[in-house]
């Protein structure tokens, strides 16, 4: 029977849903889990994959809109739920999902797509980079010590219900947005998605806790949500605090969050998860070495629509260079595009016939995309050709930015 690819309808979801969970091992996620991703699943967005009955492929994209560098947010789509039944592999289906959904992000007018990757090798071939990276820290308290900014003694901390205190914590989030690139801006619903908190997602921990930062005014500048993981040993006490998102507007605000973390009582480690790589901790603690930090790869760009992506972000210096670039998978990126910008903040990319300057594959490019990936690294590993002296040095100083790019929750 041949397979048939189509556009989710609403009442196959939960049949659609299902395959996707076997895909990625066969264990049923809770029952508030799947409610809220049934509830952001854009239908018309998501394509499936038929053998008769049986859904054996899916794909899909929410609407998402990304802070680039300059603090522009740009239309993407991201990517999500992609998967292959065990029994339809080696037969083109996640190639030809993923042709589908190219396509469609491009006439739908997002220059940009994005996606996590359950496995990072799969989607280099069909042009995503990796562009941004996350860390965890695992931390001795009680042999590293805290060194705070002026201020923070000011800050008012209180224990709040994570649910009466999500408005005071989305608009922290929201003013944040603009501040890193590779941040979603939230949309209707996406809100919940950390407030969830079913007793598998717990590993043995609290119920999910909130604790919010208060400045002079009563204002909440800063937020945070964790769990306790009680623990004993012969020796007494082994507990650990799990730091699920801490955000604040100001360093006060920030630091005195993490001394909160310190001294919750019978615990010795906090542990963070899927935080920035250059987070403001590390310049907090008293003892690098003890603060284990660990980084593997968050959020992989694709430049759908070449030109459309390389004008919505800002540049660090001017700029007016050729770059040859190669994309078989959407061949309307290919060729030689010319890139300028100006002090002005003015970008301009578009085809030329003059000679390049440096040549790429778009995979790289989706890499520096966000400004976390320099173009000196990627030259160095071979990934980059230089064909002018020093063009990639002056490009890759345009393209960095100044703080690394982060995705805050997955998708």
């Amino acid at each position: 029977m041949a397979l048939e690819m189509r556009e989710l309808q609403a009442d196959e979801w939960d049949v659609w849903y299902d395959h996707l969970e076997l895909a990625f091992g066969g264990v049923p996620e809770s029952p508030a889990e799947r409610k809220l991703y049934k509830s952001l699943t854009e239908t018309e967005r998501s394509l499936g994959v038929w053998d008769g009955e049986n859904c054996v492929g899916s794909a899909g994209a929410f609407s998402f809109r990304l802070s680039v560098p300059g603090g522009a947010l740009v239309p993407a789509a991201g990517v999500t739920m992609v998967g292959v039944s065990p029994t339809h592999r080696r037969r083109g289906v996640l190639t030809s999902l993923m042709r589908r959904q190219l396509d469609d992000v491009r006439a739908g007018g997002e220059p940009i797509a994005v996606l996590t990757a359950s496995d990072p090798a799969i989607y280099g071939r069909f042009g995503y980079g990796t562009a941004a990276y996350a860390m965890t820290v695992d931390i001795d308290t009680t042999r590293v010590a805290l060194s705070v900014p002026p201020g923070t003694d000011d800050v008012r901390l209180r224990l709040v219900d994570p649910l009466k205190a999500l408005a005071d914590c989305e608009r922290v989030y929201a003013e944040l947005v603009t501040r890193r690139p590779g941040m979603p801006a939230r949309q209707p619903g996406w809100e919940r998605l950390g407030l969830l908190d079913p007793a598998a997602m717990r590993e043995g921990a609290s119920p999910l806790k909130c604790v919010v930062a208060e400045g002079p005014d009563g204002e909440v500048v800063g937020y945070a949500r964790y769990r306790v993981k009680a623990d004993w040993e012969q020796s007494g006490s082994d507990g650990k605090v799990r730091v699920q998102q801490v955000e604040a507007l100001d360093p006060a605000a920030y630091a005195a969050l993490w001394r909160y973390f310190f001294d919750i009582d019978l615990t010795w480690r906090v542990q963070a998860y899927g935080r920035p790589v250059d987070d403001p901790v590390l310049h907090l603690v008293s003892d690098i070495r003890r603060t284990q930090a660990r980084q593997r790869d968050a959020l992989h760009v694709r430049l759908v629509d070449l030109p459309a992506a390389l004008e919505a972000r800002a540049y660090g210096t001017p700029l007016d260079v050729v770059i040859q670039v190669e994309d078989a998978f959407c061949p309307w990126n290919e060729g030689r595009w010319r890139l300028a910008a100006d002090a002005g903040g003015r970008v301009a990319c578009t085809r030329t016939d003059a000679p390049a300057e440096l040549e790429l594959p778009v995979r790289e490019l989706g890499s520096a995309y966000l400004g976390g990936v320099t173009l000196t690294s990627l030259a160095a590993a071979g990934r980059v050709r230089e064909l002018r002296p020093a063009a990639v040095a002056e490009v890759s100083r345009a393209f960095a930015g100044d703080v690394s790019p982060w995705l805050p929750h997955g998708f």
